[in-house]
């Protein structure tokens, strides 16, 4: 057990040591600085040229959001086709269906937002077509978005006073070539020479060890479990996700995916310090978002390595922790770490069952969602943070009583609303759908639908509503894991969570885009005697206050009725 231990402790600390450099890098690139891999630039001059894009053309909030939600647009319809009519199309060796509208729906909503909830069934689901051209493709540009709206309030804080936020397409563009793009084809490389499959064979027949002949699914694989992960998108090329020996063969590529994961949300705090000169502050909240992180991963894996507490009372040794669902290759400990990174990184993956997951687990997989702002995604989770801090900001002004100040700008009614309202809507789109679908469940479950009710549920009581709440909040977090107890693939579940799903990510990005927007016309105000120090461990120990509250008061009522209860009726 204790090397299981170090191994987990080994894989955070080279994320760090590997986030420090590539954040520096990624703010030479967003600098227009020379960089290595400035041998791109005649590919990009050639992707402006026909998109007839002018790169050097500056925006103002509004028209880097109307870029934004325009291409996000077009990229829907395009996926929502391509699955509608997946099966008449080439590169099917398999002969995998197309999906129904109400899937198709569902699924073109996930991948664009960077959540890859899959209610289709991995490997059978998707042709090698749509895996290639709609989930891969969509896979750098989801992730190349929620870095390029990140890097738009990077501009707002770097100028005293300015209108402009960069040029939405010249950032999305860079991001994919400078980063993304050669980034993963290290990882797919290193994948693939492990055994991950980078073919495009169609199902291969083997012998198990039971004597059984299995079919298993093979294609190019390699590179989408690459981006899946680099971009924080989540979803699998196989069913069973990076549990699956093929897209997880062996210890070193589960410590490498689980790197990957968090490499560029962290890399991007490091970025945001040498970008806008203020390593200080990036490191205060580097700082604040591990604490957080350690919050929720230690209680994990103690309880995941003790494992359940009925088994010791029928008299049989936990000293193998809690195993079921788990990965006898990895261990509880490698397992409990995964599922905590993948929660607030808002990647989605898993290498082990969150179903099986022990109670506390469960809540703090549930935490990591809820709070969505410990690292988070590729670019949102820094967005999700960014609102904490103006209701720290806020919070902090009414108790000296002055005006509150954000980097020299003036943070008023208007600014302190919008962020208000994300958080506000963020509660109520969880509660909400929580309540949707508690009350169709309890009041229709012997209704002769076609999705019936009463399927929905492996389990019933405490476990079966924490599958239900980790659903909506999965989907609202852009996260895209699942407790799997929940039949999902389902008119009701597929529009439920899709609606979710496009509120829960363009929400965030919106508002923090409008409040730095809104923020950096505004007159500069030089730092004073009085001026709140926003790089100092009080104002950090402030915002982490504030995120604590605001996730115990809009939700302990339903955690107490889901993962708590649970728990206390373990133990009892």
């Amino acid at each position: 057990m204790n090397s299981e231990l170090l191994g987990v402790i080994a894989t955070f600390l080279l994320t760090v040591l590997l986030a420090y450099p590539l954040g520096r890098y990624m703010a030479k690139v967003y600098s227009g600085d020379r960089t290595i891999l400035d041998f791109m630039k005649p590919v990009e001059r050639l992707i402006y040229r026909i998109s007839g894009v002018n790169p050097s053309e500056g925006m103002d909030w509004k028209q880097f959001l109307k870029a934004m939600l325009t291409i996000n647009l077009l990229w829907f319809v395009y996926a929502f086709f391509m699955f509608l009519f997946q099966s008449h199309l080439p590169l099917n060796p398999d002969g995998n269906p197309d999906m129904t509208p109400d899937l198709s729906f569902n699924s073109a909503i996930s991948f664009i937002t960077n959540t890859n909830w899959q209610n289709y069934s991995g490997e059978t689901g998707v042709t090698y077509l749509t895996q290639l051209f709609v989930i891969t493709f969509l896979q750098f540009l989801s992730a190349a978005t929620g870095i390029a709206c990140l890097v738009a309030m990077f501009n707002g804080f770097k100028e005293k006073t300015t209108n402009n936020l960069g040029n939405f397409w010249q950032i999305l563009t860079v991001t994919v070539t400078r980063i993304l793009l050669p980034i993963s084809i290290v990882i797919a490389v290193l994948l693939a020479f492990n055994g991950t499959p980078a073919s495009y064979d169609g199902k291969d027949s083997f012998i198990s060890l039971q004597g059984d002949t299995v079919q298993v699914s093979r294609g190019p694989a390699a590179g989408m479990v690459a981006i899946k992960h680099l971009g924080t998108n989540g979803g699998g090329w196989y069913n069973a996700n990076s549990a699956h020996p093929l897209e997880n063969p062996n210890y070193f590529t589960n410590m490498m995916e689980v790197i990957a994961q968090v490499l560029i949300p962290m890399s991007l705090l490091f970025a945001m310090g040498f970008y806008i000169k203020r390593r200080k502050f990036s490191t205060v909240i580097f700082g604040i978002m591990t604490l957080g992180m350690l919050c929720l991963v230690i209680p994990t894996i103690i309880t995941e390595v003790h494992g359940n507490p009925e088994i010791a009372r029928m008299g049989i040794s936990q000293s193998t922790g809690a195993m079921e669902g788990k990965e006898v290759r990895f261990g509880p400990a490698a397992s409990g770490y995964w599922s905590i990174v993948t929660t607030i990184i808002s990647t989605g993956s898993v290498n082990s069952m969150h179903d099986s997951s022990m109670a506390l687990s469960g809540l703090m997989q549930l935490l990591g969602m809820l709070v969505n702002g410990f690292y988070g995604g590729c670019g949102v989770g820094m967005l999700n943070y960014f609102i904490y801090i103006i209701i720290a900001v806020f919070i902090s002004g009414l108790m000296v009583g002055r005006t509150p100040e954000f980097m020299g700008h003036k943070v008023e009614a208007r600014e302190v609303k919008i962020a208000a309202l994300v958080t506000l809507l963020s509660a109520f789109i969880i509660k909400g759908g929580l309540a949707i679908a508690c009350y169709t469940l309890l009041h229709y479950s012997n209704a002769d639908w076609a999705f019936k009710p009463s399927g929905w549920l492996n389990n019933s009581g405490f476990h079966g509503f924490s599958e239900m709440m980790y659903a909506v909040t999965s989907a609202n977090a852009n996260n895209g894991s699942a407790f799997a107890g929940l039949t999902g693939n389902n008119i009701f579940w597929n529009v439920l969570l899709g609606t979710a799903i496009l509120l829960g990510r363009y929400l965030p990005i919106i508002g923090p885009i409008a409040i730095i927007g809104l923020m950096a016309k505004k007159k500069y105000v030089p730092d004073s005697a009085g001026t709140l120090k926003i790089d100092s461990v009080t104002f950090g120990a402030m915002t982490f206050g504030v995120i604590l509250i605001l996730t115990a008061l809009s939700y302990f009522p339903p955690l107490v009725l889901g993962p708590i209860a649970e728990y206390l009726s373990m133990h009892h």
